[in-house]
């Protein structure tokens, strides 16, 4: 009686198991068998932004301009390093965290036609005694650049990200 107990028990436990496996595999083969298509294409523009820098100099002063030649609405900013003293000048741009830079206020629109406000650099000559000067003699006004695309806060306002960095080099 002993042995057919045992053999009760282990057949039940059994039949218990299967019928619980086969519970879960109706809703596995379910997962498994559904899916979906599709046709067509959409087609997916991975554009840039790309700023493009206009100097000249006149007068003792460097005029600059940037236009947006790339494919988004960016913000910009310049900084000038110089030998010799500059001052500046310009509506719609302004310094910010005594960075060195100096920021275009507005969102540049990604339009070729429509530079930026102009931002006048004054070059100031050192005097060196000499009778004679020379305004074109020598010096260096370098000027860089840069741009971030707009990005947009909880609010929808437009905001720069100049903290965001783009590479064309391999990871």
């Amino acid at each position: 009686m002993m042995r057919q107990i045992n053999k009760k028990t282990i057949l039940l436990a059994g039949a218990a198991f299967a019928l619980t496996a086969s519970l879960s595999v109706g809703s596995a083969a379910a997962y498994f068998t559904t899916y979906a298509t599709s046709e067509g294409t959409v087609p997916v523009k991975m554009g840039f932004t790309e700023t493009v820098p206009h100097e000249e100099v006149t007068n003792g002063a460097k005029h600059i301009t940037i236009t947006n030649e790339g494919d988004y609405d960016c913000f910009v900013r310049v900084k000038v390093f110089s030998d010799v003293e500059v001052t500046y000048a310009g509506d719609d741009w302004e310094q910010r965290n005594n960075d060195g830079y100096w920021y275009y206020k507005p969102v540049l629109a990604a339009d070729k036609t429509v530079p930026t406000s102009e931002l006048t650099v004054t070059i100031t000559y050192p005097d060196t005694g000499d009778t004679v000067k020379d305004p074109l003699k020598e010096f260096n006004v370098i000027v860089v650049q840069e741009c971030t695309p707009v990005v947009y806060g909880e609010d929808g306002t437009p905001q720069p990200d100049w903290d965001h960095v783009y590479s064309t080099q391999a990871q």
